[in-house]
């Protein structure tokens, strides 16, 4: 799965269960029903008996002035009922003008109380899967539980599934459920976190981002989500958003330079380079000696196979960080690319002067030394690359034809053998 954050939400399995439903009330004096509908909380299943629940309810009569509020005792179905209960109570309320007791019937479907203890235990069981990182089992212990109707199950169901990468399940079944829960409570902000997430990682990134923004309201410390929420608004085109979510993420002012480099940056991990072009242009003229700008520049201008204007964004960078082993190392690249052996040997050698531990110097100088007809040395230069990143393809594949052209040709195939291994590995 894509690693991507939930900001941990305390549930209580075993709290109150809010729900909604419908009732008819016939008043000794009204001329027809009427229908109202009101919340109520239960306690939760743990009770082996009775259930008694308080709760207000305001109601008008065909003579009544005002509203008439009233606090009710009722008796629930016991814990030995099974399947849907549907039941029928009798209440007793006084309307303004009543001389006697108002009587009136309605049904009500819900899970039968004897189900409580097994849903919660499932529930909890489930919760505890996911935060093992066995989310798939928690998908197949809540739909076994055969309660997708129940708005806790789907909740919980839909977060198993986006753990589960099954981001299609997720969408689909959080949905439906989002309002079903007060907004700002628990339940509430992890369904919009995890639809968020779900429909980023899906790919509908228009979708996603009023449910990340909303996230951001009550998580505005949370970096990682902050991150998603500007990479969703670079993948849309919208920019200025993005600077400012990645200007608080590296506590820089909105509209400085420095909010340009570091947005810029992220547009060249999404390959979005004729952005992050403009962005550094931008960067450059606000700052013309903000450190990074020019070697990014010259890292674009490297890639598109502009060498000239690489060499050039680069020495500007060294005016700016003369000891950047980064900007010795592209230069030399630079150079090897342009077949200016001499020149990118010198740079490259800088490069290590300033940081001996990354390969990649000694796999341009392998190159270099090479073509200058130097086998020795470019032989320990590809040996000294494998040193440091035994894993490198290119280094040696390199060393493989350099041995073969020795006519060391037990060694060169060891090496072949290597690198054919290494081949397709990410990075390599």
């Amino acid at each position: 799965m894509i690693a991507l954050p939930l900001v941990r939400l305390k549930a209580d399995a075993t709290g109150p269960v809010v729900s909604t439903f419908r009732w008819t009330a016939f008043s000794a004096v009204a001329t027809g029903p009427v229908v109202s509908t009101f919340r109520w909380t239960a306690f939760s299943a743990v009770a082996t008996g009775a259930v008694v629940s308080t709760f207000r309810w305001t109601a008008f009569s065909a003579v009544a002035t005002g509203a008439v509020v009233s606090t009710l005792r009722w008796t629930a179905f016991s814990a030995v009922a099974t399947g849907a209960v549907v039941s029928t109570f009798r209440w007793t309320a006084f309307s303004a003008v009543a001389t006697g007791a108002v009587v009136s019937t309605f049904r009500w479907t819900a899970p039968a109380l004897a189900l409580q203890p097994q849903i919660d235990q499932t529930l909890a069981a489930a919760r505890a899967l996911i935060d093992a990182g066995r989310p798939r089992e928690a998908v197949a212990k809540l739909d076994a539980l055969g309660r997708p109707e129940d708005a806790r199950v789907a909740h919980l169901l839909g977060v198993a599934a986006y753990h589960a990468d099954d981001y299609a399940r997720a969408i689909s079944t959080l949905g439906p459920i989002e309002t079903r829960f007060p907004d700002g409570s628990i339940e509430r902000r992890e369904i919009v976190q995890v639809l968020g997430l779900s429909l980023f990682l899906a790919g509908r990134l228009e979708e996603a981002i009023p449910k990340l923004e909303a996230t951001r309201v009550w998580a505005a410390t949370n970096l990682e989500l902050a991150h998603i929420l500007g990479q969703a608004y670079l993948q849309t085109g919208r920019i200025a958003p993005a600077r400012q979510a990645f200007a608080r993420i590296f506590n820089v002012a909105d509209d400085s330079a420095a909010a340009s480099l570091v947005t810029a940056q992220m547009m060249i991990r999404l390959e979005l380079e004729g952005p992050a072009e403009d962005e550094l242009k931008r960067a450059t003229a606000k700052d013309p000696s903000l450190p990074q700008a020019h070697l990014l520049l010259g890292q674009l201008a490297l890639f598109r196979g502009q060498f000239d204007e690489s060499i050039a964004q680069t020495k500007r960078e060294l005016a700016i960080a003369p000891g950047s082993a980064q900007a010795y190392y592209q230069l030399g690249d630079a150079y090897v690319r342009q077949a200016r052996w001499d020149d990118g040997i010198a740079a490259l050698q800088q490069s290590l002067w300033l940081n001996p531990f990354y390969s990649g110097p000694y796999i341009l100088l392998g190159k270099a030394y090479s073509q200058k007809r130097q086998p020795a040395t470019a032989e320990s230069m590809l040996r000294r690359a494998i040193e440091y990143d035994p894993n490198n393809r290119t280094a040696h594949y390199l060393l493989a034809q350099l041995l073969q052209q020795a006519g060391r040709l037990e060694e060169a195939k060891q090496e072949f053998a290597i690198a054919e291994r290494l081949q397709g590995q990410p990075g390599r």
